[in-house]
């Protein structure tokens, strides 16, 4: 692949989206492709895995929605961990309804997601004008989007052309869009950044289809440059060590990529 032996820093220089290149430009300065999904129901818990998992990865995942006691003091902490352990903040809100629709949704609404979240991701099936309806509230505040192109979920419905769709879509957008959720890597482009959640140290499925790889797998066979963990840290004993652990995978087979040692 044209941009797979490149270095993240080196594939800035191609991007057209102000996020990206600041994204690609921080995987190699903190050293880290991991990025958390920190899937839980409560402020306090969330800020607590942003503290201490903050200096692990790049990108801290939210749902901001499932939060049961949300207020706007929240985000603004968030925000402030944000900037204090150098990563950002992808909020996973799979936005899928019409341009003006998800305008309001994006923008206003209880959350006001623009305000705080510097990545968004959306399904690309509603057609382009989910994209012009998220780029007019994005682009003014240097926001990234991004399209979810395939899932980690057994028996999902995104085929080869739904894919080859969703990059043409992305093609047209590249100042905003800044690459895919995706199992395989869409394109040689260099620019696009191709981000793998379902990801754990040993393959597997859990009891609701979802489906793992490693992120040896994810990063040198499938063409990720991020992978997501979720459970797999959060869950565990010692997430701070765990998390460790999953940096430095991802990482080293990040390295191996670059040197061509497939």
């Amino acid at each position: 692949m044209k941009g797979s032996h490149l270095s993240y820093t080196e594939r800035a220089d191609y991007c057209l989206s102000a996020t990206a290149k600041r994204l690609f430009q921080l995987l190699d300065e903190k050293e880290t492709n991991l990025a958390l999904s920190a899937d839980v129901t409560s402020a306090q818990a969330l800020l607590q895995l942003a503290d201490q998992l903050g200096p692990e990865i790049c990108l801290l995942k939210t749902h901001i929605d499932i939060i049961d006691d949300f207020t706007p003091d929240l985000t603004q902490r968030l925000r402030q961990l944000a900037h204090h352990h150098r990563f950002l903040i992808f909020e996973d809100r799979k936005f899928a309804d019409i341009g003006h629709t998800v305008k309001h949704q994006y923008e206003g609404g209880i959350y006001h997601i623009a305000d705080w979240a510097d990545i968004i991701n959306a399904h690309s099936l509603p057609g382009p004008g989910i994209i012009r309806g998220l780029a007019e509230v994005g682009r003014k505040r240097n926001r990234g989007l991004l399209l979810i192109a395939e899932m980690s979920s057994a028996g999902h419905l995104m085929d080869a052309s739904y894919k080859q769709a969703t990059l043409h879509m992305a093609e047209h957008f590249a100042d905003f869009v800044m690459g895919f959720i995706t199992q395989q890597a869409l394109s040689s482009d260099p620019h696009w950044l191709n981000i793998t959640p379902g990801v754990k140290l040993e393959k597997g499925t859990d009891t609701l289809g979802q489906q793992y790889v490693t992120p040896e797998t994810a990063i040198l066979e499938q063409g990720s440059d991020i992978v997501i963990v979720g459970r797999g840290i959060i869950t565990a004993s010692d997430p701070i060590e765990v998390a460790r652990r999953y940096r430095h995978a991802a990482w080293s087979a990040y390295q191996k990529r670059c040197k061509n040692e497939l």
